[in-house]
C-alpha cells in the first residue's frame, strides 16, 4: 500500500523523498461550468491530496448574492462586487471606504469567527488528505476592496497615518479567525494576496518589506507556533519577494512561476520552499500540445525537485 495523501504532502514539504509528487488541482467554477464532464474525470483519475476544512458557522455573515453568478455580490466586508461572467469573481467598482476619513465604516465580519471547531476536527480526523483551513488572509486585497485599488496606490504611496490603521484593523481581524483555526486539528493554513504583475510587482519591494512583511510574518510564526504548515498564493511576478518569505518560513508558494525564470527560481530556491503547482496557465495550458505540457512537467522537475519541494497542479 502506498504512503497516503497526508504522509505525501508532508514529506514533499519537508523534502523527505516522498513515494510520489503529491498534487492538487485548482479548478475555477467557470471551468466546472462549461466541462463538467472533463472535469469530473480528470478528478477522479488524480483526486486531490491537499483538501480543505469548510467553515461551517454559528452565525451566517451578512452577503447577499452569488459570488460566482452575474450581478452583484456584497461579501462578508459589505464590499460589492459586479460580475458579468459567470463562474469567476467579480470586480469592486465603488469602494466602501472613499476617503481615509470613513475607517468607522468598516465592518468586521465577526460571524466568520464562530466556525463549528468541533466538526472541524471530526472533517480532519476522518480525512487521509492533508487538511488545510478554510481561513485565508488577504491583507492587500482586502484594502483594495475596501478602499478601490487607485486609492490603495496612493496610500501605500503616502502612508499617512490613517492608512497604517486601516490596515491594522484588516490585519488583527485575520490574526484572530488564522488563530482560531490554528487551534483546529487542520494541518496546514494559508494566505494569499496577487502581487504581480506580467514583468514586476505591483509596489516596490521596499514598500511591500515595510508595510506587508510585517503581517506575513505574523501568520507565518503563528501557523508555526502551533505546529501547522502555512501555504501563500500570489500570482504575477512575485520573484523579488520570494527571498524574503524563504527567509520568514514560508513552507509552499503558489505562484506563476512561468511568469519568471523557472531556472532562475531553481538556482536560487529549489530545496528551500515548496513550489505549490502552476504550469503556464497563459500559454502553455490553453494552447500547447501534450509534447510542450511533457516537457514543461520535466523543466519542472529537474529545476525544482529536490526530494521533494513540488506539488503538482
Amino acid at each position: 500500500m502506498g504512503e497516503i495523501s497526508r504522509t505525501l504532502v508532508y514529506k514533499t514539504l519537508e523534502f523527505e523523498n516522498p513515494a510520489r509528487t503529491p498534487r492538487q488541482l485548482w479548478i475555477l467554477p467557470w471551468a466546472i461550468n462549461n466541462y463538467p464532464r472533463e472535469c469530473a474525470a480528470i478528478k477522479q483519475r488524480y483526486p486531490d491530496d491537499i483538501v480543505y476544512a469548510k467553515a461551517i458557522l454559528k452565525q451566517q455573515p451578512q452577503t447577499c448574492g452569488d459570488a460566482f453568478k452575474v450581478g452583484y455580490y456584497v461579501d462578508e466586508w459589505g464590499c460589492r462586487f459586479e460580475n458579468k461572467q459567470n463562474g469567476v469573481i467579480g470586480e469592486v467598482k465603488e469602494p466602501l471606504i472613499k476617503t481615509l476619513a470613513g475607517i468607522q465604516k468598516v465592518r468586521l465580519p465577526q460571524e466568520c469567527l464562530t466556525v463549528n471547531t468541533e466538526m472541524v476536527d471530526q472533517f480532519c480526523k476522518k480525512s487521509s488528505e492533508f487538511v488545510l483551513g478554510a481561513c485565508c488572509p488577504c491583507p492587500f486585497e482586502r484594502l483594495q476592496f475596501l478602499r478601490g485599488t487607485e486609492n490603495l496606490m496612493i496610500d501605500i504611496a503616502m502612508q499617512f497615518s490613517e492608512f497604517y490603521q486601516l490596515a491594522q484593523i484588516v490585519h488583527n481581524f485575520y490574526l484572530e479567525e488564522m488563530h482560531l483555526w490554528a487551534k483546529t486539528k487542520v494541518d496546514g493554513l494559508w494566505f494569499k494576496d496577487d502581487w504581480g504583475t506580467q514583468r514586476s510587482l505591483l509596489i516596490s519591494p521596499q514598500s511591500w518589506r515595510k508595510i506587508f512583511k510585517p503581517m506575513y510574518k505574523e501568520y507565518i510564526d503563528l501557523a508555526h507556533s502551533h505546529g501547522k504548515k502555512i501555504f501563500m498564493h500570489s500570482d504575477g511576478y512575485i520573484f523579488d519577494i520570494i527571498p524574503d518569505l524563504v527567509e520568514m518560513g514560508l513552507d509552499a508558494i503558489n505562484s506563476q512561476i512561468f511568469c519568471m525564470s523557472v531556472k532562475d527560481i531553481g538556482k536560487c530556491f529549489a530545496g528551500k520552499i515548496t513550489f505549490w503547482g502552476e504550469i503556464d496557465r497563459q500559454h502553455l495550458l490553453p494552447y500547447g500540445s501534450t509534447d510542450d505540457i511533457q516537457a514543461a512537467v520535466q523543466m519542472l522537475q529537474h529545476h525544482l525537485y529536490r526530494n521533494g519541494g513540488v506539488i503538482a497542479p
